[in-house]
């Protein structure tokens, strides 16, 4: 009861140092504000800050919240933000963390297996929750497959050896049970079931133009095969639909020392279509809305919202445009908004 009177007397403190700070702040743009002793800067607010709470508050945590206020005094954060959480919903399931002194969150599980090696970068992750799989792809050709089972998780890695090119973006093919990946000129396809080190993937290839994304079109009325959507760097967003029998008639012979076979991307109808006048830098198939989303750097066509029949005819396409373009979005099916960042 101690504790709990001590954090309250703290809150109470911090949330009057915000206070002082936001009027401070608003005078200042308003032009009317005087330094004084009173003027409360970064390292006021630090020092502070870790007296009430210690331990409990992280630098960047502080760091965040502290420019929070100063680029928007209007809208000043949660008091939750200080340690580093946010305001969500609670499933019952979770474990207190020992992390945490002052509030209770999920227990996290880190994964330990080194996914990439030095000067690499993971370009893409892909949760698969029917499968309990996580799918992740470094810059410089590594697929991993986290499997949480047996309440641990395993991984299955392949190494895509090339001399220049490098992965831009991954996905996982449910239907067919292949990892897909792209790279500047080529797609991935990985055989992650397969126990032979040699032979348990396709590229297909060659792609005139340098690919940057890839995205899964969910659809379950199909079992026997998969379409994914990719982007390139001229604008163009093409559709491409894998079947089993394509891993079959279409493969060529594997070359010397590889671990690949090639399939000619010119045996497949690969429709495409040019709905931007820049990057193509995401690329989504949004189930709840059945449409497929893309977005581009380009300030006119930035952002595509529409039925992936519109990649095989020339009717208009529904979009909006920002100023320097659209680099990531999202969508969220409980509030049915979608949410574009620049």
């Amino acid at each position: 009861a101690l504790e709990m009177i001590d954090f309250k007397n703290a809150l109470e403190q911090f949330q009057n140092l915000v206070e002082k700070m936001i009027i401070q702040k608003t005078q200042e743009s308003s032009g009317l504000y005087t330094k004084d002793d009173d003027e409360i800067d970064y390292d006021k607010f630090y020092t502070t800050t870790q007296t009430l709470f210690g331990p409990a508050v992280k630098d960047q945590n502080i760091q965040a919240f502290f420019r929070k206020i100063v680029s928007n005094p209007d809208e000043k954060p949660e008091w939750l933000e200080i340690f580093g959480c946010f305001l969500g919903e609670d499933d019952g399931t979770s474990s207190p963390s020992k992390e945490s002194m002052v509030l209770l969150v999920s227990e996290k599980q880190q994964i330990t297996h080194s996914v990439v090696k030095r000067k690499d970068v993971v370009k893409g992750i892909v949760k698969v929750p029917l499968l309990h799989f996580t799918v992740t792809a470094s810059q410089r050709g590594v697929l991993t497959v986290f499997s949480k089972q047996r309440k641990s998780f395993f991984s299955y890695s392949f190494y895509f050896h090339q001399d220049t090119a490098w992965i831009t973006g991954c996905d996982f093919l449910p239907n067919l049970k292949y990892v897909v990946a792209v790279t500047e000129c080529t797609v991935i396809l990985w055989d992650y079931k397969s126990k032979e080190r040699q032979n348990n993937g396709f590229v297909i290839k060659p792609m005139k133009n340098c690919l940057l994304c890839v995205s899964t079109v969910t659809m379950s009325d199909h079992l026997a095969k998969d379409t994914i959507l990719m982007g390139d760097d001229k604008g163009y967003v093409y559709l491409l639909t894998l079947t089993n029998d394509d891993f079959i008639m279409k493969q060529s012979k594997a070359e010397k020392e590889s671990q690949f076979r090639f399939m000619d991307s010119e045996s497949f109808n690969m429709p495409k279509r040019k709905l931007h006048d820049d990057w193509v830098v995401k690329i989504k198939y949004i189930s709840a809305l059945k449409r497929f989303a893309s977005c581009s750097t380009d300030s006119i066509h930035s952002f595509v919202l529409d039925d992936i029949k519109r990649l095989e005819d020339n009717l208009p396409v529904k979009e909006f445009s920002v100023s320097k373009g659209v680099n990531a979005f999202t969508y969220c099916g409980k509030a049915k908004v979608i949410v574009t960042g620049g």
